[in-house]
Order: C-alpha cells, then structure tokens, then sequence
C-alpha cells in the first residue's frame, strides 16, 4: 500500500495525524539533517501499523517533507 506522508520534522510533540484525503502528516522529533528524520519517520510508520522497519520503504521524496511511502503488509 502506498500511502502520501507529509513530515514535520523538528516538532515538540510526536505524533501521527491522518488527514481527511488519507494522507498522513507525521510530526517527529527529529530534524531533517543528515536523513535523521526519514530514519525517525519509518520507525514512527513502524510502530503506527504494527510493522517491522524493513517493510516500509521511501519510494519519492527523500530529500522533500512530501513523501510516498510503501507499507507492505
């Protein structure tokens, strides 16, 4: 399944908010250098479909706070 993520890196809070289209907006901890936040991204992903880290993969927008992820089930 390939879900539309929107990251809010550098957030106080961390958490997951699914929007009414579907998408994802996911705010983490982490700031966006060095890939830390794609890295904090799929361990949220991970955690929130109850998934290991190697079934989620970033397909576009490595270096874009728009992202196409793929959760295989």
């Amino acid at each position: 399944m390939n879900i539309q993520v929107t990251v809010k890196p550098g957030a106080k809070c961390q958490k997951i908010v699914e929007a009414d289209d579907g998408s994802l907006v996911v705010y983490l901890h982490a700031r966006a250098h060095d890939g830390e936040a794609n890295v904090a991204l799929i361990r949220a992903l991970s955690d929130y479909y109850g998934v290991s880290k190697s079934c989620i993969e970033i397909l576009k927008g490595q270096k874009s706070h728009q992202k196409v992820v793929e959760i295989i089930k």
